[in-house]
């Protein structure tokens, strides 16, 4: 089996593979040391590693795994990858964006993908049918436009995320919070869909992947959307391991 690691900026989560590509998340937690690794281990009969962080360096954790005895590749905008990069600073492009894009390859091989990632920034990414990362876009996810407005503001409440039902929310509010509840939530909303629009005019059988923490609450309302895609990063990374492992061992023959 494969070691899926992902250190995000509060949290590490971990998943494992197997050959068939079969993704299992296992653990999260605050950090990643030798008594999470024994206890991985201990669990599952791994033999290599992928690391990847948005908090920078993981020469620690690279050594833990190592010193376990598994082969480990670190994921960072070195590592060579399945997808090609058409992207002008490949050097700032988030390594959960590359990931995602990946996994998308994987999962809807042949197609044209638009990727939705709804958390604590909303990004929309382009994977065409021929493997190539065209590119994105980077706006504020659900949570920080309801944030933003209040703190922005001198009068405005501070609003939670709705959880989409099987009716659309209206149009129009007919109180300042239904205003910013609904305002906030259709302007997700639409965006998504203009995005869609406008890119199936050039990419034909686009397919729509909406994934990330905050997914949830539009699952019953954008239209046309894959939404059962909770694992796509993790997807991702266990196709560069692979990719790589098998690039590993060709250069040793």
């Amino acid at each position: 089996m494969r070691l899926l690691v992902d250190i995000g900026n509060t949290r590490v989560k971990v998943a494992v593979a197997d050959r068939a590509g079969k993704i299992e998340p296992v653990a999260v937690a605050e950090g990643f040391d030798r008594e999470l690794v024994a206890d991985l281990l201990g669990r599952y009969a791994v033999g290599s590693a992928i690391l990847s962080s948005t908090r920078g360096g993981t020469d620690k954790e690279e050594r833990l795994l190592r010193e376990a005895g598994l082969e480990v590749v670190r994921f960072d905008r070195s590592t060579p990858l399945p997808i090609a990069i058409d992207y002008r600073t490949p050097q700032t492009l988030g390594l959960d964006r590359v990931a995602a894009a990946v996994g998308a390859a994987v999962r809807y091989p042949g197609r044209n993908c638009l990727v939705v990632d709804l958390g604590t920034a909303m990004t929309l990414d382009l994977v065409s049918a021929d493997g190539v990362f065209r590119g994105g876009a980077i706006s504020l996810g659900y949570s920080n436009r309801l944030r933003a407005l209040n703190e922005y503001t001198a009068t405005l409440p501070l609003c939670e995320p709705l959880m989409s039902g099987e009716e659309p929310f209206p149009l129009q509010g007919k109180s300042t919070k239904e205003a910013i509840e609904w305002g906030v939530f259709h302007s997700i909303c639409f965006e998504i869909e203009g995005y869609q629009r406008r890119l199936e005019a050039d990419f034909a059988d686009l397919c729509v992947i909406v994934t990330g923490g905050e997914a949830k609450y539009f699952e019953k309302q954008i239209k046309n959307a894959i939404f059962a895609e909770p694992n796509l990063v993790f997807c991702g990374l266990n196709r560069i391991l692979e990719h790589n492992l098998a690039k590993n061992a060709t250069t040793k023959k």
